[in-house]
């Protein structure tokens, strides 16, 4: 069980390396705003870091992260934090503001910016990469994935399209990109690979190590030239329109809220934790055996933790 002063995010930097670790395991790293605002942290400490020359993002337990958080007791979206950027705080507003300035902050605008951190950015990743785990892994300049990882953004199911750091049409090809959203199904690590997600597959035990590997040779090469490099190639995405996308992607994703919560009364369309893993039951018809009972197996515990105590709260349980 989480408690209020565990580190939801660890850090360490050895042989020019920089490891920042999510460390919520029993909640499979659901992103909840401490979390994202202790990756900041802990990407700004490796950017100051002279002897830092690569960062290593990895996720503690048994996946790489399940997303953001809608469902765990360390839910916080109502909680006011100090501001990275100079978005106002969402606390108290009225009607689609709340969302919209808390995810201008916390998603799209963290996102941006670790994107654009001067010194490479791996991501290592096993396990389940889902939704909010997509926009971690994809603001990293390389992902080095292990066999049994599966990537999925299922949140067309909420009548949302896509994720806040809309890079999918970037990450994939536009018409594969359109199959991901549309089924919501979950995409193994192979056919990330072909498909040009991911840049190395291994084996789950040999995971930690290629990365490692990968990550100690590049820190060997000039910092000045891995600056600029990074800079080149994310300006050619800038040019082909990846910035714009996202921009016009983030409104049409806040104006699908706002509709859900006219309409529903509910701004994810009446989803929680357990009804997306429900949900997407039903739509692959558990098709991916045992990585599916694993994934939603923890996404139903992470539930039944969040109602029990909500029930607790309100005396019934």
């Amino acid at each position: 069980m989480e408690t209020q002063d565990q580190e939801v995010v660890l850090y360490e930097a050895a042989h020019g390396v920089a490891t920042v670790t999510m460390n919520r395991p029993e909640y499979h790293n659901a992103q909840n705003s401490q979390m994202t605002y202790a990756l900041d942290a802990a990407f700004r400490r490796a950017a100051d870091d002279d002897s830092v020359q690569v960062i290593v993002l990895r996720g503690a337990g048994k996946h790489f992260s399940a997303g953001h958080d809608i469902g765990t007791p360390g839910r916080d979206v109502d909680k006011s934090f100090a501001r990275a950027s100079l978005w106002y705080d969402h606390v108290n507003k009225p009607g689609g503001e709340f969302l919209y300035a808390r995810e201008q902050e916390v998603y799209l605008g963290m996102c941006r910016r670790w994107r654009e951190i001067p010194k490479p950015t791996i991501a290592m990743v096993h396990g389940a990469c889902i939704a909010g785990g997509l926009m971690l892994a994809w603001v990293c300049d390389l992902i080095v994935a292990s066999d049994d990882a599966f990537f999925a953004d299922p949140v067309v199911r909420m009548g949302i399209p896509g994720v806040e750091y809309f890079a999918h049409a970037y990450e994939l090809n536009p018409r594969i990109a359109k199959e991901f959203l549309f089924l919501g199904e979950r995409m193994n690590a192979q056919r990330a690979y072909e498909m040009g997600m991911l840049n190395r597959v291994v084996p789950r035990a040999d995971l930690e190590d290629a990365t490692y590997e990968m990550a100690k040779r590049i820190a060997k090469m000039p910092r000045m030239g891995l600056v600029l490099t990074k800079q080149a190639i994310n300006h050619v995405e800038d040019l082909q329109g990846k910035r714009s996308a996202m921009d016009a992607a983030f409104a049409w994703h806040h104006f699908a809220h706002a509709h859900n919560e006219l309409i529903t009364g509910n701004r994810l369309g009446g989803f929680d934790a357990r009804s997306m893993a429900a949900s997407q039951r039903a739509g692959e018809g558990a098709a991916d055996g045992v990585g599916d009972r694993v994934a939603d197996g923890a996404v139903d515990r992470v539930a039944d933790v969040s109602q029990a105590k909500a029930a607790e709260a309100e005396g019934r349980a």
